[in-house]
């Protein structure tokens, strides 16, 4: 087994932040046929497959908003308005996904990418680990 952890700065806004390329140059250079394990250890984050670039990350982020709207009915009341509905959305975009890999390389779909999904605005610095188990 081999494992790294990949940092990402997400700045002071929600992002759908694609970590792609650090999935398939870490899945390449375990090489061989396996899975790779997309682990995000925050409780506020979720790791999507999602098209990127079409709309759709955009798409992404404005259901969140009308699913978790950011106001203050959330219970969980630390941190920036409506900081609570981050700490659900891992139960709708969950914390990881465990991709196959074979020949060293990521076998997504032809529109599938990795993201980072993240909607806390309070904590911009995040790690992605990833993990590949060789088969």
């Amino acid at each position: 087994m081999k494992s790294t952890v990949v940092r990402v700065t997400t700045g002071s806004r929600e992002v759908v932040h694609d970590i792609t390329s650090e999935c398939e140059s870490f899945a390449s250079s375990a090489g061989g046929d396996g899975l790779l394990h997309v682990f995000v250890p925050h409780a506020t984050a979720g790791i999507a497959l999602i098209e990127l670039g079409s709309g759709s990350d955009d798409d992404l982020l404005a259901t969140l908003r009308d699913l978790l709207p950011p106001d203050d009915r959330w219970r969980h009341a630390h941190g920036s308005r409506g900081h609570g509905r981050a700490h659900v959305l891992p139960a709708l975009v969950p914390p990881y996904a465990t991709l196959p890999v074979v020949g060293g390389r990521l076998a997504l779909g032809t529109w599938q990418s990795v993201a980072l999904v993240d909607l806390n605005i309070d904590n911009p610095d995040r790690q992605v680990r990833l993990t590949f188990l060789a088969g």
